[in-house]
């Protein structure tokens, strides 16, 4: 109901589109078939489930809420209740995973008839469970090996399923690519509501208030719920800009660039990116710079040298 009158107030004073993406994420082990129906009927009409995984073993090793069947039983509803944009999110690189049983969860994850994937490769924080077990070398991780393997599996898999790659972690069939983060990712502006939203409008980064009391007490006694600011100079916007687009696998158009900022690629990076073009890790086509298949590989290590 909530959800509904939100849904409803927003579209009252901003309009909406009328084929405008309203997407929301839930988890399977919290969410049932009535539910469901209520976000449906509120408008919503795109859903990303926190899969993580379809066998039983990943999912206790994650600690998740739900098992493998409440996680099929949750996509199914979503599909009764009218939703026809379903995204699911699934997790590699897991302790113990084989390229067999990566390939088995994604078998698994296509019987369910998504229209979208998020496919998220592990990464260990720190002052989590995973990073206490890494330092005791109590976590047995798969080797870079295995992890190409699983890489060369989502590719084989997601071509055979019409999936394209459109960014490092998300595959959809023709038409369901995800419109909002298809917005983070060409750095555009976008709005952020409620407890400890990250929004960017006018040139500056902001965070409000975390805390969802304190936020709603501020709203009703009309105080600024912003706690955080930041104004990014040309260069900055231009260089995250680049950093950001890189994740997409059509990359960074230079002329857009220039559009924006009236600064190129050059002059904002020198010889730097000639390196990494030779290095095999860029290239620079029809106008885009983007990452080979080998920088795909490597981004996060790529795209440091470039922030």
């Amino acid at each position: 109901k909530q959800l509904s009158e939100i849904i409803d107030t927003c579209d009252q004073v901003y309009g909406f589109e009328p084929d405008a993406e309203i997407s929301i994420e839930a988890n399977p082990g919290t969410i049932d078939v009535a539910d469901l129906q209520i976000l449906r009927d509120s408008g919503l009409n795109r859903i990303s489930f926190g899969i993580q995984s379809f066998l039983e073993q990943d999912l206790l090793e994650l600690d998740r809420a739900h098992n493998s069947a409440e996680g099929m039983r949750a996509v199914e509803n979503a599909r009764h209740a009218g939703f026809d944009n379903i995204s699911l999110d699934l997790m590699y690189g897991l302790p113990s995973q084989s390229p067999e049983a990566w390939q088995q969860n994604l078998e698994q994850a296509f019987t369910c008839e998504p229209e979208h994937l998020s496919l998220y490769q592990l990464t260990i924080e720190k002052e989590t469970e995973f990073y206490r077990r890494l330092q005791k070398n109590q976590l047995a991780l798969p080797d870079e090996d295995a992890i190409v393997e699983m890489d060369e599996v989502t590719e084989l898999l997601c071509e055979k399923h019409a999936f394209s790659r459109y960014e490092i972690s998300n595959y959809a069939k023709p038409g369901f690519r995800c419109r909002h983060n298809l917005v983070y990712w060409h750095n555009e502006e976008y709005l952020a509501c409620g407890a400890g939203a990250v929004g960017y409008a006018e040139g500056i980064r902001s965070k409000s208030v975390e805390d969802p009391l304190s936020y709603c007490v501020k709203i009703e006694q009309e105080k600024d719920v912003i706690v955080q600011r930041e104004k990014l100079d040309c260069e900055a916007s231009f260089r995250e800009s680049v950093v950001i687009g890189l994740r997409l696998v059509k990359g960074v158009s230079e002329h857009r660039l220039f559009e924006r900022y009236g600064i190129s690629l050059a002059e904002v990076y020198g010889t730097h990116l000639p390196k990494l073009v030779q290095g095999g890790f860029l290239e620079y086509s029809h106008g885009y710079l983007r990452l080979t298949p080998r920088g795909f590989r490597v981004a996060n290590t790529v795209m440091a040298e470039l922030v």
